[in-house]
């Protein structure tokens, strides 16, 4: 789970308002269902596809009403609202339909945005990380304590043999407050994305020191494809929604067939003006990076081979996984599957079996 955004307050006064006057998977003027899905950071880069979904009309194209939402600080997580029962939907990481299965709950990735975390470790000019081999005796920043990244940080960390006494995590947020950690000498480092990473280096606080942004710096940093972002949702609600499912996952693949053949841009022009151009970075700024981490997103919504047993391999690494766990119920490519076929587009990812 990665938390939440500079602009989130802003987000809450659109799109929360919204989200009580509708109830759960209702119906509205045509019998259209209403989907609730609270995104973990909505103005992130990492998981733009929801917003900019919604801005292209997709999800009004394609037969549904999404109404979005977002995390807040100090809140509860998106994905824990979803298996609560608040929304229906979470825009989160693939990694906590595993965690939950851990804990006896069945939750399912229903389309899969992301073959990366979209991450970059950001390290102080002075701080000599070059590494993670470099986070020994280090204090280390992350989102917060229990969070994606902070997941992350530890498996990287345990890759070059460190444990969790070698070095400190502390949670710093993101946006501004991270900038702050690198900046004030609070953290060596911190794990950030877009558009974080982008002021980072404009404002000379930092460098990218490991790059989990793309699926090729995931693959060359964790051993394959980290599947990220995904589409959240309880079994037994999918299983009792199959229809509005697919609707929601058609969107989405052909936003992301649409993130696949257009520039940064051209996407930056479709978002909210807030999310390309605020207190941190300018919409250049912003382009710019999206340029060069737009290779995180997956063109299909396909699940990647291997991805899941990466996912699953990280999470027993740093303990959070402690039990087996049947990787074949934690995700479905059956809704993307479809949607490619509705939409005429020759998927390119290979997908993952069901044994991840």
């Amino acid at each position: 789970m990665l938390k939440r955004s500079l602009v989130a307050s802003l987000v809450t006064v659109l799109t929360l308002g919204a989200a009580t006057a509708c109830s759960s998977s209702s119906s509205g003027s045509g019998g259209t269902p209403t989907v609730k899905l609270m995104v973990g950071g909505i103005d992130k880069q990492i998981y733009l596809p929801y917003q900019l979904a919604q801005n292209l009309g997709f999800y009004k194209k394609y037969g549904v009403n999404v109404v979005l939402s977002t995390e807040q600080d100090g809140g509860t997580g998106a994905e824990e609202a979803m298996a609560s029962g608040q929304v229906d939907m979470a825009g989160a990481w693939y990694n906590h339909t595993i965690e939950f299965q851990a804990k006896g709950k069945a939750v399912e990735d229903v389309v899969q945005l992301s073959g990366a975390p979209g991450e970059r470790e950001m390290c102080a000019t002075k701080s000599g990380v070059r590494s993670a081999a470099d986070f020994k005796g280090k204090t280390l920043g992350v989102t917060d304590l229990g969070s994606g990244t902070d997941t992350l940080t530890q498996f990287l960390a345990a890759q070059k043999s460190l444990t969790g006494g070698d070095y400190h995590r502390i949670g710093v947020g993101a946006g501004s407050t991270a900038i702050a950690a690198l900046q004030n000498g609070k953290t060596a480092c911190v794990m950030t994305t877009q558009p974080t990473v982008a002021a980072i280096e404009k404002k000379g606080v930092g460098y990218s020191a490991v790059d989990l942004a793309t699926t090729q710096g995931a693959q060359a940093s964790m051993g394959g494809a980290y599947p990220a972002a995904g589409v959240l949702a309880r079994t037994d609600w999918v299983n009792a929604h199959k229809d509005t499912v697919q609707k929601v996952v058609d969107a989405l693949v052909a936003t992301m067939h649409w993130i696949n053949t257009h520039s940064a841009a051209d996407i930056a022009d479709k978002l909210p003006q807030s999310f390309v151009q605020n207190q941190l970075v300018t919409k250049a700024d912003y382009v710019s990076a999206l340029t060069k981490d737009k290779g995180q997103f997956l063109p299909d919504g396909i699940m990647p081979a291997g991805g899941p047993k990466t996912v699953l391999a990280t999470e027993k690494l740093v303990g959070n996984v402690k039990t087996s766990v049947n990787l074949g119920t934690t995700f479905t490519n059956d809704f993307a599957v479809a949607a490619d076929k509705k939409e005429g587009i020759a998927s390119t990812t290979t997908p993952a079996g069901a044994n991840g």
